[in-house]
């Protein structure tokens, strides 16, 4: 009886350090740029004062800049999402049903690009779509297109470096939710006279669900706020709320507005984050 009370302060012990590191590395430093965004701009340094107006919100909700940075950061973001869904589920479902001792190799492979700087990535693929690049090479040289074809600086370019970022951390979860499933319920569901196809929909889809909303968490959240990718690979067209944040705060030096985009683009997501913990508490 006596064992109960030490195992519990024994467990908050170890976990107030990990409470601890949260509240400084996410909790303090989104307090401190709520804070900044309640101010108002000057020429010192900082470049803020600690005022309270809500009126870099009105700027931002009311500029329609912003605006459209914010719809097509949500736009481009979602695209790519489902992009990374309809490529990376047929991928984790064959490693899931691949053998165990290729599974192993299969999922090095997913993630060997990881391995590698992701700007290093991101210029390499700046080398490939460019006019002068190896796809406009290949192709002028197999006497398939006269003219380069405009592969880089437009928003075809923008989804396929998000989408070739940030696969992996969709086929991971769903990897591990699917390979999880139970295999005697897909042969039920054979025994019951249900197709391979029908098999699939009715029970492998479903119970892989989890994964699925997990993984679109993953790539949806960080592409909504992408810098490097519409900065390297998109042209002056794609103008995502990444690029306008690093503009008011390096370019135009107005900190409170770019604090107030920043705090708006992490309310917009924290949306997500709650319907996923809503859906997880009801699946439960």
């Amino acid at each position: 009886m006596s064992e109960a009370p030490w195992h519990s302060r024994a467990r908050r012990i170890f976990v107030v350090p990990a409470f601890a590191w949260l509240a400084a590395t996410v909790a303090l430093p989104l307090a401190l740029v709520a804070a900044i965004s309640l101010g108002e701009a000057t020429q010192g340094a900082p470049p803020f004062d600690w005022s309270f107006t809500f009126s870099n919100y009105a700027i931002v909700l009311g500029d329609a800049l912003y605006v459209e940075a914010f719809a097509a950061s949500v736009r481009i973001a979602g695209t790519s999402t489902a992009i990374c869904l309809l490529i990376g589920y047929p991928m984790a479902l064959a490693i899931a049903r691949a053998r165990p001792e290729r599974r192993l190799w299969l999922l090095f492979l997913v993630v060997l690009p990881c391995w590698t700087s992701f700007l290093i990535r991101v210029y390499a693929w700046m080398g490939i779509l460019r006019p002068t690049g190896y796809i406009n090479s290949a192709l002028q040289a197999l006497g398939l297109v006269e003219e380069p074809l405009g592969l880089i600086a437009n928003a075809f370019a923008v989804h396929l470096g998000i989408v070739y970022a940030y696969l992996p951390f969709m086929v991971l979860p769903l990897y591990a939710t699917i390979e999880r499933i139970d295999a005697a319920l897909v042969e039920a569901a054979h025994d019951l006279g249900a197709p391979p196809a029908r098999a699939f929909w009715r029970v492998t889809f479903p119970l892989s669900l989890p994964g699925a909303v997990a993984g679109s968490l993953l790539v949806f959240i960080p592409a909504s706020g992408e810098f490097v990718i519409p900065d390297l690979l998109g042209g002056p067209d794609t103008q995502m709320i990444g690029r306008i944040l690093w503009l008011e705060f390096f370019q135009n030096r107005d900190w409170p507005v770019a604090c107030a985009i920043a705090t708006a683009l992490a309310a917009l997501l924290a949306g997500p984050i709650l319907l996923f913990d809503r859906y997880r508490a009801r699946g439960t």
